[in-house]
């Protein structure tokens, strides 16, 4: 158990039987009456973002969460294999456990699977990955404007935007919370 006082961000709890991780939080001191705190919580089940606020002397159970490195193998269907590169333990995930990270999956890439007493809950992603350019338009001389972009097709079928000068076959960084071009790699 933990006081609503010490929470922290990143912190996972266990509140009226959901589990949540602590996006945001504030102490808030009114004028009058006890002091309270203000907390963003995303539910790790559904990744719904809620707000709540707690009477800071409530007590709140802490989730011990677990995360395993696992490397991404390949899809059949909508079914997603993964490796325990310790253990060579294999698992799959259907696409509804790891919902739109999916689209970002690469054969080899590592990333944490995270588990709550046996339920898996959700994939996390390297924040960066590097992707090589299948298919995009030559850029067009004269046209250089500021920060023209065009589209580019990734190996795994993503498309995305990039500036003029990349070309087919070139390896670029890809941002996985938005999916924008990061850089070359």
């Amino acid at each position: 158990m933990v006081n609503a006082n010490d929470i922290k961000n990143g912190m996972t709890i266990l509140f009226e039987d959901s589990l949540y991780m602590v996006l945001e939080f504030s102490h808030v001191k009114p004028g009058k009456g006890a002091a309270f705190v203000k907390a963003k919580l995303r539910n790790l089940r559904t990744g719904s973002i809620v707000e709540k606020t707690f009477n800071s002397s409530i007590k709140l159970e802490k989730a011990m969460i677990s995360k395993r490195n696992m490397q991404y193998l390949y899809s059949s269907g909508d079914i997603y294999n993964f490796m325990n590169m310790e253990t060579y333990e294999q698992i799959e995930l259907s696409k509804d456990q790891i919902g739109d990270d999916a689209k970002f999956l690469k054969d080899g890439i590592n990333v944490d699977i995270t588990f709550y007493e046996g339920e898996m809950l959700g994939i996390s992603l390297p924040d960066k990955i590097e992707y090589t350019i299948t298919h995009t338009e030559p850029a067009v001389k004269g046209n250089t404007t500021n920060n023209a972009l065009k589209d580019a097709e990734l190996e795994n079928g993503l498309m995305i935007r990039v500036p003029l000068f990349i070309q087919e076959g070139e390896r670029v960084l890809v941002t996985t919370s938005d999916g924008k071009y990061d850089s070359r790699a």
